[in-house]
């Protein structure tokens, strides 16, 4: 087998992995009312995969897609009917938002800026979100930090 072969195994095993990484959180999500299936799950992680691609960075596990459904399961704007969508919403913001902040914000604090932002300031709407992405990659462009950064301010 040729080293392209190798790593096309990998990948899938990798794929795989977050699938069944995001399956298992059905057992706390749930509680919301909010599950995912395979088909699902298998979804999230294209998501995930395009928006690495995109961005051009690289991740060695699916940790961020689990950070991710940990952290808004409880939000008052997610229900079922939209969980998916917005699970592929938040992950593609994750990645960009990563790479306009030059990687200065650790991950869990920058999915704590979007759930608070997301259920503050935002009511739910990703227009908003984006809007207050953007202020926060202004901020941390001018020197300052995420703990000096104030939602919902002009």
């Amino acid at each position: 087998m040729n080293k392209l072969g190798l790593v096309s195994i990998e990948s899938s095993l990798l794929e795989q992995q977050i699938v069944d990484e995001i399956l298992a959180c059905n057992l706390e999500t749930e509680k919301y009312g909010l599950t995912l299936n395979q088909y699902q799950a298998v979804l999230l992680t294209q998501t995930r995969s395009l928006a690495l691609k995109e961005s051009q960075r690289i991740e060695l596990n699916g940790e961020i897609i689990v950070l991710l459904i940990e952290a808004f399961c409880d939000s008052p704007y997610v229900s079922q009917e939209n969980y998916e969508d917005t699970l592929h919403e938040l992950i593609e913001l994750f990645y960009d938002l990563k790479n306009s902040t030059w990687d200065l914000v650790s991950d869990k604090d920058l999915i704590a800026f979007m759930k608070d932002s997301f259920n503050g300031c935002c009511y739910g709407s990703f227009e908003l979100l984006y809007g207050e992405a953007l202020r926060l990659s202004e901020h941390i462009h001018g020197g300052k930090s995420i703990l000096t950064f104030r939602s919902g301010e002009d």
